[in-house]
C-alpha cells in the first residue's frame, strides 16, 4: 500500500450516459484526469448515444440517498458535484444531503436538457431546484439557455433576460457564485462570466470551436469540483477548470455519428504522441 496521502475524494451525483460523453461517466473521467478519486452516485439511467437521448429512467430517491449516505459514512469527501437529478424527490433528498454536510463545497451543473435537445427537467423540478438546492450550493454553472430558464420568476415571462439579470436573480436565491457559459450566445468568442453579489468576478474569452460537443458542461463543472478539491480558491478554480475544459474540447474526438466528445485524458495522449515523435 502506498504511503502517499490518498487523492482528494469528490462525490458526484448524476445520470448515467452509456456513450461516455456526458453524465456521471464524464464526471469520473474528468475527476480522475485531475488527480481526484471520484465517488459516483447514479440518479438516472439514460438510453442515449452521441446523437441524443432516446429515453431515461429516474432512480428512486431512497436509492439515491442510500448510495450517497453509505459512501459518506466511509470516505471523507472534499467537494460535491451535482448534475442531472431527474425528479423533485431526488432534488429534495440531495438538498437534505448537502445540508447535513454544510462545510463541503457544492458545484451544481443544472442539467435541464440534453445536448441533443431532449428535455430532462420540467417546471416542477426547476422550482424545486430554485427553492431547495440553489440556495445551498457554492457555485452554479448554467449555460445561457439554462440560466434564463432558471432565472424566470414566471414561466410565462416573455422577455429574453440579459445574462447579467439572470445572474442577479440566481444570486438572489442565495447562491454565492454563478458561472454563466456563453456557448449558446451569438458572439464571435465564447464568453464565460463568473458573478458574485459584488458583480462580475471574472470574464474569460475563448475561441469558438466549430461543431457541437457532448458533455462540455459536465466536464467544466466536474473540473471546477476537482480544482476545488486540490485546494484552489473558487475564482482560480473556475479559471483553471475552463483551461482544462477548453483543451479537452480542442483534443475532442467523434467516436460515433453524433457530437464530438471532449478528450478528458488529452494530456496522456499528448505524452504518447511526444514519445512516438522521439523514436
Amino acid at each position: 500500500m502506498s504511503t502517499l496521502p490518498p487523492p482528494p475524494a469528490v462525490l458526484t451525483l448524476a445520470g448515467s450516459d452509456p456513450s461516455g460523453g456526458a453524465g456521471i461517466q464524464a464526471d469520473i473521467l474528468t475527476l480522475a484526469s485531475l488527480g481526484c478519486h471520484p465517488l459516483s452516485v447514479i440518479t438516472a439511467i439514460t438510453v442515449q448515444d452521441t446523437v441524443g437521448v432516446d429515453d431515461f429512467m429516474v432512480l428512486d430517491a431512497d436509492l439515491v440517498n442510500d448510495q450517497a449516505r453509505f459512501l459518506l459514512e466511509d470516505i471523507p469527501v472534499l467537494v460535491f458535484k451535482i448534475g442531472m437529478l431527474g425528479s423533485v424527490e431526488n432534488v429534495a433528498v440531495v438538498a437534505q444531503l448537502i445540508a447535513d454536510y454544510p462545510d463541503v463545497p457544492v458545484v451544481l451543473d443544472p442539467v435541464l436538457r440534453s445536448g441533443g435537445g431532449h428535455e430532462l427537467a420540467d417546471d416542477d423540478l426547476i422550482a424545486a431546484m430554485r427553492d431547495l438546492l440553489i440556495p445551498q450550493v457554492s457555485i452554479i454553472t448554467p449555460n445561457s439557455m439554462e440560466a434564463r430558464r432558471l432565472a424566470m420568476n414566471d414561466p410565462d415571462e416573455d422577455e429574453e433576460l440579459s445574462l447579467d439579470e439572470c445572474a442577479k436573480r440566481l444570486l438572489a436565491l442565495g447562491c454565492p457564485h454563478v458561472l454563466i457559459t456563453g456557448t449558446h450566445e451569438n458572439t464571435k468568442e465564447v464568453i464565460n462570466s463568473l458573478y458574485s453579489p459584488n458583480g462580475v468576478v471574472r470574464a474569460d474569452r475563448w475561441e469558438r470551436l466549430p461543431g457541437s460537443y457532448h458533455g462540455s458542461g459536465c466536464t467544466l463543472a466536474s473540473a471546477i469540483a476537482g480544482m476545488l478539491a486540490t485546494g484552489l480558491m473558487l475564482p482560480e478554480a473556475v479559471r483553471e477548470a475552463q483551461e482544462y475544459t477548453y483543451q479537452s474540447l480542442v483534443a475532442g474526438f467523434r467516436p460515433g455519428m453524433g457530437q464530438t466528445i471532449p478528450d478528458r485524458m488529452f494530456w496522456a495522449r499528448e505524452d504518447e504522441g511526444a514519445e512516438g515523435d522521439s523514436d
